[in-house]
């Protein structure tokens, strides 16, 4: 196994862009300091895309669901975000950045794995409020499958509700019905 030489200093922007590519780590920065987590396992990844998908399926004109996107939440001190889905505008798929500004970001989801729970349900929840994304949702895979939904109301995110099983969501006036029993392993697709 090879050790990579990582800056021994707290990340610049301009730092983080020149790391080198990590494919079995996910990688992370907060507050400048660099975070190297292991890859999501198969079934969270598996639940993630099928998220992903039937999201943008579903997205009103205009709107795409990306999955494994660095978002920058704040330059200074750097802390870059790599959430399981995000929503953005059209605009910015098109534009075909490296990576995206929080700004950007409509909605983020986080699907919750194993020593995920704190960092999703606290640390990033301030975070992304923080940085003024609209809609935050935390996905719980442990049965039975549910889904949280928060809203940015004046700077703090509001509780909109937890759903399992059949979820009736809403996403900029367009509602969405989705089983979230699909994202486990043996659901049917549809």
């Amino acid at each position: 196994m090879s050790v990579m030489e990582w800056p021994h200093h707290l990340l610049s922007l301009e730092d983080w862009i020149d790391l080198p590519e990590t494919p079995e780590y996910q990688v992370e920065a907060v507050e400048g300091v660099l975070v190297v987590s292991p890859r999501p396992l198969f079934l969270h990844q598996r639940a993630v895309n099928r998220l992903t998908y039937w999201l943008d399926e579903r997205l009103p004109v205009g709107y795409s669901a990306l999955s494994e996107v660095e978002v920058v939440v704040a330059e200074k001190p750097l802390t870059v975000r790599v959430p399981d889905v995000i929503v953005v505008e059209n605009t910015v798929v098109h534009a075909n950045p490296a990576h995206c500004d929080a700004a950007d970001v409509r909605l983020a989801i986080e699907v919750i794995s194993p020593g995920s729970r704190r960092t999703d349900r606290v640390t990033k929840f301030s975070e992304y409020a923080e940085a003024g994304i609209d809609h935050y949702w935390i996905v719980d895979l442990d049965p039975p499958v549910s889904l949280v939904r928060y809203r940015l109301i004046e700077e703090d995110y509001e509780d909109f509700g937890e759903q399992s099983g059949h979820a009736e969501l809403e996403f900029e006036g367009t509602p969405l019905e989705f089983d979230l029993n699909a994202l486990t392993p043996d659901a049917p697709r549809s």
